[in-house]
């Protein structure tokens, strides 16, 4: 049987009884085994934060190779495919490299007790590794202190974007405790670019910073950012910066592009850098609209517009909800999916102004989604009308049925998008 990606993928999973236990241990085993690829990478820009990551990374990524720069970057959960991850010198992993190296991971971690988080990370570090290129961009998975990605000594620079409640069961319920969990990433003498944050999670890193004689570059106080006159103005003691909006859509991401532009300018990029950072990203389920395939043909056929977004707490809900109210207005349907581990209330509360009905979907291929009808219970809840779909299909074609030229929003989870993702091409 010819040996895939995938099949290896399956394999990895069943080397630990949990898919999530976070510890540094076993990652650090497996990459002294591998030979310390981790002291091999190009320089590390380390992310990590609550939301924004992966559009922070995407527009650093940008700037970067505006730069004309070879950028390795590794981020995660994939939407499609796994390869989707690992992009090396601007071009995503190949099938056969990446069997060769999840293979020869496996192999060398000798069937001992790992995470797949943590060997599919050793194996993205390893890649990256062995390709050369100008700066590497590493996007924590979750939280930061104990995140397998954690096992950089001395990154060139590290970035933390805001910080909010999410992942309690695992960085602790309060944002104290899962502030400490995000400044674990915070290293000896490496500057930081901190995004703007809560007084409480502020404090929590400035003290951690304190400790590690960090220089951070503080939102508010070392840099500002803005929107005037429907452009960006970002300004530090550089100077000031006059930029468009940012090409991802949203008031939030004017903050994620002063953070990316923050962290540009610390490591001594020009303005045209910082000018790609905000209009060349690509970064798919970021309030996203959808442009083709069967899905959009279904929605196009009654004038609708279709859109995706993978954002699942309840400061990614307050996000989406100012971004919607600023696009031109039609009625707003949402076909909503999520996981048991959500705040599904806190995610849904600020979207209720705006939307006039709800079809709940569970997620398919997902142990922990929510059932439909347990999601149409916590959107009532939230006050907004909702019914059950058998699919997300089959909610987009009665929204259509009932309410031409509606805007369907497909939303509550990144597995959900990745799913929509392959279903629609």
């Amino acid at each position: 049987m010819t040996e895939t990606s995938d099949r290896v993928l399956s394999r990895l999973m069943s080397l630990h009884p949990k898919v999530i236990d976070l510890t540094l241990g076993r990652v650090e085993r497996l990459l002294a085994a591998l030979g310390h690829p981790e002291r091999q990478l190009p320089p590390v820009i380390h992310v990590a934060g609550t939301n924004g990551k992966g559009s922070v990374v995407a527009m650093l990524r940008a700037g970067l190779e505006g730069a004309g720069k070879r950028v390795h970057v590794y981020t995660s959960p994939h939407l499609a495919r796994f390869h989707e991850r690992i992009r090396l010198a601007g071009t995503l992993i190949s099938e056969d490299q990446l069997i060769a190296d999840l293979a020869h991971c496996e192999a060398m971690n000798g069937g001992e007790p790992i995470t797949y988080f943590e060997i599919t990370t050793a194996a993205a570090i390893l890649a990256m590794a062995r390709e050369p290129a100008d700066y590497t961009l590493l996007e924590v998975g979750l939280g930061g202190r104990l995140d397998a990605t954690n096992v950089i000594g001395s990154p060139a620079l590290s970035v933390i974007c805001p910080v909010s409640l999410d992942h309690q069961q695992y960085l602790g319920e309060t944002l104290e405790e899962i502030t400490f969990e995000k400044a674990g990433i915070l290293k000896h003498a490496v500057p930081a670019v901190i995004a703007p944050q809560d007084p409480i999670a502020e404090a929590v890193i400035e003290a951690r910073a304190a400790e590690l004689d960090a220089p951070l570059l503080l939102a508010g106080r070392d840099w500002q950012v803005w929107e005037e006159h429907g452009r960006m103005a970002y300004q530090d003691l550089h100077g000031l910066l006059d930029l468009p909006l940012p090409r991802l859509i949203g008031a939030h991401q004017v903050t994620n592009a002063g953070t990316a532009i923050a962290g540009l300018r610390r490591l001594g990029f020009d303005d045209a850098a910082c000018l790609a950072a905000v209009s060349r990203p690509e970064w798919p389920a970021r309030l996203q609209r959808l442009r083709q395939g069967p899905l959009v043909e279904a929605a196009e056929a009654t004038g609708a517009e279709l859109w995706l977004d993978g954002g699942h707490n309840p400061a990614a809900g307050a996000a989406l909800a100012e971004a919607l109210a600023r696009l031109p207005a039609r009625p707003l349907h949402l076909v909503t999916g999520m996981l048991r581990t959500k705040d599904v209330g806190g995610y849904l509360r600020p979207l209720a102004p705006l939307a006039r009905s709800l079809s709940a979907v569970s997620i398919p291929g997902e142990t922990a989604t929510l059932t439909a009808t347990e999601t149409a219970e916590a959107a009532r809840a939230a006050g907004i009308a909702a019914t059950e779909a058998e699919s997300v299909a089959a909610a987009v074609a009665a929204i259509g049925a009932v309410e031409p030229h509606a805007r369907i929003l497909i939303c509550g989870s990144l597995y959900l998008a990745g799913g929509v993702l392959r279903e629609n091409g």
